[in-house]
C-alpha cells in the first residue's frame, strides 16, 4: 500500500474518522483506525461494534491496499505535520508516513482480527445540515451527564411524516425541539432513543454544509430502529440505539402559563452570567419578576452578593423564583432569538422559556426549554 495526498485532507479525515475511536477499549485493536486504499481513492474507517465512523478522500494511490494503526498515534502525527504532501507506505509491519522533512513508522495491528464495519441502513429521509446541527445542540444540552441513569444519557428522537422531534432530560430540565425534514416516505412514522455524544460529534461536523442523510434500519413503520446511519459527502457514521423506554416526557410542558414575561435575551443572559460569579456550587440565583423589571439577586450573609436588573417588555403579576444559574444560561444561550418568554403557571412549579423574534410578536414553539426551580427561603 502506498499513496499521496495534502496534509489538509489527510488531517482532515483522520480527526473526523479517530472520533469513534474508544480511549480505553476492552479490546486493544478496537483503538485502531483501518486505512484502506484503492484507485484513486482512501478510506479511513473506524468501529466499536457501536459506533462506526469512516471517510473517503481523494488520493494518488501507487499501490493498493489495507493496514490498522494506532488511532491515537496516527491522529497526533495529523495534527503535527508541516504544509506539505503526505506519503503512506505500507512496509512489512509498519506504516510509514513522510511529510516534508518529518518522518514516522507506525506499528500495524493485525487487520484479519478487525470487524466488519456496518453498511449503511436504509435512507429514511434527509434533513437540512444547519437546522439539523443547530436543534440537535439546543437539545443535547439537557442531557445527563451520570452514566448511572443511561437512558437519561440520550435524546428521544420522534418522527412523523415530515416533522422531526428531539426530546432530552437530565430530571432538573427538559428541552424540546422540533425541525422539518424530507422522509422518503410521506407516511413514515417511528421512535428511537440515540446516544447525546454520538448526536451531537455527528452533527455538529456533518450539519456544515447541505443536506443530512439519515438511514434507519426498521422492521415496520412503528417499531423502533436498531442503527441509525447519517451521511453527506464522504463522510459516513453509524450508531447503534439504545434499549430502553424514555420517560413520558412530553406531558410536563403546560397546556396553558397563565404569567408569562418576556425581556431582552441577550441583557438577560448577560446579567445572569455578571450575577453568577459570587455563586458558589449548587447555589441558585433568585429571579424577581415585578414592577417592569426582572431582578436577579446572588449570595446571602457575609458571602458576596451581586444584584442586577433587567427591564420586562411583558410582565404578568409579580413573581418570585430561583433557578441553577448554569441551567439557565444554557437555555439562553441555545435560543437565536432577540427576546426571551417565560411561562409560569406557579412560582413554585417549572418555568418554560421559548423564544420571541419581536417585542410584540409570538414566541417561536419549535423550541421549548422547562426548567426546574429550586425552592429558597424569603
Amino acid at each position: 500500500m502506498q499513496f499521496r495526498l495534502s496534509r489538509d485532507v489527510f488531517s482532515d479525515a483522520v480527526q473526523w474518522t479517530s472520533r469513534a475511536v474508544q480511549q480505553r477499549p476492552t479490546i486493544p485493536i478496537l483503538s485502531a483506525v483501518k486505512i484502506s486504499a484503492r484507485e484513486n481513492e482512501v478510506e479511513f474507517s473506524t468501529f466499536d461494534y457501536e459506533v462506526s465512523a469512516r471517510s473517503r478522500v481523494e488520493a494518488v494511490v501507487t499501490e493498493a491496499g489495507e493496514a490498522l494503526v494506532s488511532g491515537r498515534l496516527i491522529t497526533e502525527i495529523a495534527k503535527a505535520l508541516p504544509n506539505q504532501d503526505v506519503v503512506l507506505t505500507l512496509n512489512d509491519n509498519h506504516v510509514d508516513v513522510e511529510c516534508g522533512r518529518a518522518k514516522f513508522s507506525l506499528q500495524v495491528m493485525p487487520i484479519e482480527d478487525y470487524p466488519d464495519l456496518p453498511t449503511l441502513p436504509t435512507l429514511a429521509g434527509k434533513v437540512d445540515g444547519q437546522a439539523f446541527s443547530q436543534a440537535v445542540s439546543q437539545v443535547a444540552i439537557a442531557t445527563s451527564k451520570d452514566d448511572t441513569l443511561p437512558l437519561l444519557t440520550g435524546v428521544r428522537v420522534e418522527i412523523d411524516g415530515s416533522r422531526i422531534t428531539l426530546l432530552a432530560t437530565d430530571r432538573y430540565r427538559l428541552a424540546l425541539r422540533e425541525l422539518e425534514w424530507n422522509p422518503e416516505s410521506p407516511s413514515f412514522s417511528t421512535e428511537f432513543l440515540v446516544k447525546a455524544r454520538v448526536l451531537n460529534d455527528v452533527a455538529r461536523n456533518l450539519g456544515s454544509g447541505g443536506p443530512v442523510d439519515v438511514s434507519l434500519t426498521q422492521g415496520g413503520a412503528t417499531e423502533r430502529a436498531a442503527i441509525i446511519g447519517f451521511s453527506a459527502g464522504e463522510r459516513q457514521a453509524t450508531s447503534s440505539l439504545m434499549d430502553g423506554d424514555y420517560p413520558p416526557v412530553r406531558k410536563l410542558f403546560p397546556e396553558v402559563t397563565p404569567m408569562e414575561y418576556v425581556c431582552s435575551r441577550q441583557e438577560l443572559l448577560e446579567a445572569v452570567k455578571r450575577v453568577s460569579l459570587v455563586v458558589e456550587r449548587k447555589t441558585p440565583v433568585r429571579l424577581v419578576f415585578e414592577d417592569g423589571a426582572l431582578t436577579l439577586d446572588a449570595g446571602a450573609g457575609e458571602s458576596a452578593q451581586a444584584q442586577e436588573a433587567v427591564p420586562l417588555v411583558t410582565a404578568g403579576a409579580p413573581l418570585r423564583t430561583a433557578f441553577n444559574p448554569d441551567y439557565l444560561r444554557d437555555g439562553l444561550a441555545s435560543l437565536d432569538t432577540e427576546f426571551v418568554r417565560f411561562g409560569f403557571t406557579d412560582a413554585n412549579k417549572a418555568a418554560v422559556m421559548m423564544g420571541q423574534p419581536e417585542e410584540n410578536g409570538e414566541a417561536d414553539l419549535m423550541f421549548k426549554y422547562l426548567l426546574m426551580p429550586i425552592r429558597f427561603g424569603a
